[in-house]
């Protein structure tokens, strides 16, 4: 090890040192683009730190979405280390998602030295505060020296990024990281004095000089119950919106929803991204259909609530975000972060608390019928509009990519990991997803409701994973063919279902879709991809889907590695009027009480 060497491969030592800081605060994955400023790091990564797997992806876009994904998968930091230059500026996209969703990333920007900045020495930019106002924390580290004191300063500030990604809220770390030349392992000692080496070797004490750096990744638990408050427990007229989110432990968040609902009898609006559909057993307050439900102006104003309490960031349904702004009641939201999760800019109140101490004692489960008159009218409304639903698309023998979400929660493995893409994906899982007991884990990039990074999001998701299942367009897949890129570093099993619509399906949902031109060159932007050659490019195993009974056979079991594509060819005209002409009939038959 280098660290047990006379010390004079400065860039080298002081590259161990930040990656065996690493290695002892638990890190597990390390991404490493391909550079040359870069190799102290990439040296160090490779043969100093035996516990931590380290990646290499070419493409820095596809590099950072991947770390994003085991981040999501693991909830521990990826490291993310590249070459100076823009390089770095190609993680930009993974970052803003990584800060909007509260993913912990930390990224190592190698830099060329002061003394070569500014004058065209090469392969460099600006890289301090390369990414705004993104990052929890940012700084540059200092040129190596062979100090004791400086080593101690690298192994306190790699803890220090390591803590600041982690909390208060998880987010981005940017270390910028200059080295001078020789930066292969080439000995410096030409350049230093003699007595400067032999002090450094009689201080280095490895074990005593790592001995404080411990994982500090699990965060202390409160064991006080929170309060339940007068104004709910005095409120008849309540709802609880169970929105987006990722929870880490998604059986315990969603058990403390439940334990919230049935203490205060309060109807539960599930979204499709949350996982409480895909844990129905534990909540019989679920209400899945809200968006068709609201589409009912009778049924939407005889259901207005008094209190609004949000678990996790809103729906996506427009349907329901206009009607929480038609309404006056008083709104609450639980998250444990400085984020403000009001849109709508209501009358809001945000409580600072982790959701799981919300059921760890002061709120009381009540498994008999409910007694709220308003409860029983959601419920009832829910179970009609569920019947009319769960008819349309059971009847519906062609593919059509409306009842694919549908498919998906019926159908998938339990505990089956699935990333869904932004655009139709989301919303169809939405309108559609139906509550069942299959504990299926929602995965999605909808901090910037973006299609950056898609396919390599949900390989990192996967990798040593459960075999995974990715829902997306063709667009967002097309955004992000260098993802393919990984599938020899790839440990797993991903199966993504392709919506072949030729275009952005979501486009025609909106009023640009009647004006062509210059509708479907600019808007809808069919590629008209083979994507049986392109998938052969990549050497992943393709599939043309036909049937439902088909695809069934494919997801039950999933294979346990590779990559493949099934592919569903559909008619994105088709399927947008069909949604135009329905999803304001299934609510529409339910009697107002």
């Amino acid at each position: 090890m280098v660290l047990d060497i006379v010390p004079i491969f400065i860039n080298q030592l002081w590259a161990a040192i930040a990656t065996q800081t690493l290695q002892h605060l638990g890190l597990k994955t390390a991404v490493i683009c391909p550079g040359s400023r870069s190799t102290p790091l990439v040296v160090a990564f490779v043969e100093e730190s035996p516990d931590i797997e380290v990646i290499s992806i070419l493409d820095e876009r596809s590099a950072a979405f991947f770390a994003l994904g085991r981040a999501k998968a693991t909830g521990l930091p990826s490291v993310l280390v590249c070459t100076s230059g823009t390089a770095g500026a190609n993680f930009y996209p993974a970052v803003i998602e990584a800060k909007e969703t509260r993913v912990p990333l930390l990224l190592l920007t190698a830099d060329r030295p002061p003394e070569l900045r500014d004058c065209h020495s090469g392969q460099t930019i600006d890289q301090l505060r390369l990414y705004g106002n993104y990052p929890n924390w940012q700084a540059e580290l200092a040129v190596p020296t062979p100090d004791i004191e400086m080593l101690g300063y690298v192994r306190q500030m790699i803890t220090y990024g390591w803590e600041r990604s982690l909390a208060p809220i998880p987010g981005v770390v940017h270390l910028n990281v200059p080295f001078r030349d020789p930066l292969a392992p080439i000995p410096h000692s030409d350049k230093l004095p003699s007595q400067s080496l032999e002090l450094l070797q009689s201080q280095w004490q490895p074990e005593e000089f790592f001995a404080g750096v411990t994982n500090t990744n699990q965060l202390p638990i409160s064991n006080s119950p929170l309060p339940i408050l007068p104004e709910w427990q005095q409120c008849d007229r309540g709802i609880i919106i169970a929105g987006v989110a990722q929870p880490k432990q998604p059986q315990a968040y969603c058990h403390a929803i439940a334990q919230l609902a049935a203490s205060l009898q309060f109807p539960v609006l599930a979204e499709g991204l949350s996982p409480v559909r895909n844990h129905a057993d534990i909540n019989p307050q679920i209400i899945s259909t809200y968006d068709l439900i609201l589409r009912n102006p009778q049924l939407a104003e005889q259901l207005t609530p008094e209190v609004v309490i949000q678990i996790g960031d809103m729906p996506t349904s427009k349907q329901l975000r206009q009607w929480l702004s038609s309404i006056s009641a008083r709104h609450w939201v639980i998250d444990s972060s400085y984020q403000n999760l009001d849109p709508l800019h209501s009358r809001t109140i945000h409580l600072r608390e982790r959701l799981v101490d919300w059921g760890s004692g002061g709120v009381k489960e009540n498994r008999n019928s409910p007694s709220s008159s308003y409860l029983k009218m959601w419920l009832s409304a829910e179970t009609q509009v569920r019947q009319a639903v769960d008819k349309c698309l059971v009847e519906m023998e062609e593919i059509s990519e409306v009842k694919l979400a549908w498919f998906l929660s019926q159908n998938l493995p339990p505990a089956t990991p699935i990333f869904i893409a932004n655009s139709m994906p989301v919303r169809d899982v939405e309108f559609f997803w139906k509550p069942n007991n299959s504990q299926v884990i929602p995965f999605f990039n909808r901090g910037a409701n973006g299609i950056d990074g898609t396919l390599s999001t949900a390989l990192g998701v996967a990798h040593r994973q459960q075999s995974s299942v990715m829902l997306t367009g063709d667009l967002a897949l097309l955004h992000d063919t260098n993802g393919f890129l990984i599938s020899k570093k790839f440990v797993g099993h991903l199966t993504i279902i392709l919506i072949n619509n030729n275009g952005g399906g979501i486009f025609e949902m909106l009023p640009i879709a009647e004006f062509n031109p210059p509708f479907e060159e600019f808007f809808a932007t069919p590629q008209d991809i083979d994507f049986t050659q392109l998938c052969a490019t990549y050497g992943v195993e393709y599939k043309l889907i036909t049937s439902w009974q088909q695809l069934k056979k494919q997801l039950n079991p999933l294979p346990k590695q590779g990559i493949r594509v099934l592919e569903l060819r559909t008619n994105r005209q088709i399927d947008a009027r069909w949604r135009k002409k329905n999803l304001d009939k299934f609510a529409a038959s339910v009697p107002p009480d």
